[in-house]
């Protein structure tokens, strides 16, 4: 006996193309219901300002630099003010107590631009960071343009705060004019801001904190040391250049208080750091192209 032949039921159609809907049976493709958004440098600066925000070396190398430029700018006001036997500074401005207090400053702003790029490649971070930004010379651009800004904000607030201290401490003696006011605060702050920069392009191309922040000590220090053991006179030409292009001297020349005579003046600094700067910021773009992470 035959056994009774019955129709085969219908299947029943896979849940993810009921879902899809006719388009997708049509052949026309699956749209996501996530919007595309192409990406720019604006989502690279907001990246690194969370994480600048959020690290805590940001707050500790920032509040040592405050506590030392702030600090120490207004205690040696504040000793030179009880020692002043006329109440005066004779021809200096008050303005030039703060230079103490700037250089101290340098080293932590100095190990801060180290850590936003070298303390990524210690932790692995950066190959999860070139995941979400594949264009490598974007992220170093926002690196630097955030450290930057915030270089540049603290350091002019906590410069303001020791010139507008230091001038009402000495009402008697000479008032600084208009371009002392303006070099003594948003010129050693744009300096600050590049010196700190410099050491960022230098952490990206080490790739190592200690290692940068290491070369970057002995270049704020060593140009200083080494002519101050220079005691041959065959060697005075070189004394004296290291003399003038140290960090130290190039600081005292917007407080007026440079160690030599000649050398840099006026803005020349600020376009010394801007040059280096830019020279060691090329060959960081260059060398994170050929790099692997």
């Amino acid at each position: 006996m035959s056994t009774p032949q019955h129709p085969a039921p219908h299947a029943a159609a896979p849940v993810w193309q009921a879902a899809a809907g006719p388009s997708y049976a049509s052949g026309s493709g699956y749209t996501s219901p996530i919007p595309v958004v192409r990406t720019h440098l604006g989502h690279a600066l907001s990246s690194e300002w969370t994480k600048i925000r959020s690290v805590r070396s940001t707050m500790w190398t920032l509040g040592v630099f405050l506590l030392l430029v702030v600090g120490i700018g207004m205690l040696v006001g504040l000793i030179a003010d009880a020692n002043a036997a006329d109440g005066g500074l004779g021809t200096d401005t008050a303005l030039s107590l703060g230079f103490f207090g700037v250089l101290l400053g340098c080293m932590p702003i100095i190990t801060l631009g180290v850590l936003t790029t070298a303390s990524e490649y210690g932790t692995g971070m950066i190959r999860t960071t070139m995941v979400a930004c594949p264009t490598r010379g974007r992220v170093l651009a926002a690196k630097g343009i955030v450290f930057f800004t915030v270089a540049f904000v603290v350091t002019l607030v906590s410069t303001g705060l020791v010139a507008l201290f230091d001038v009402a401490l000495f009402p008697e003696a000479r008032q600084p004019s208009a371009g002392e006011w303006l070099k003594a605060t948003l010129g050693v702050s744009l300096y600050i801001a590049l010196l700190g920069l410099l050491s960022l392009a230098v952490g990206s191309v080490i790739r190592h904190s200690a290692g940068a922040i290491t070369i970057m000590i002995g270049l704020l220090l060593a140009p200083l040391v080494i002519a101050l053991f220079m005691f041959s006179a065959s060697l005075e030409g070189l004394r004296q250049a290291l003399f003038e292009y140290s960090i130290p001297s190039q600081l005292g020349v917007w407080y007026s208080a440079a160690l030599t005579d000649s050398g840099p003046s006026g803005w020349d600094p600020l376009w010394i750091a801007l040059g280096v700067t830019a020279v060691a910021f090329a060959g960081a773009f260059a060398l994170l192209e050929k790099r692997d992470v």
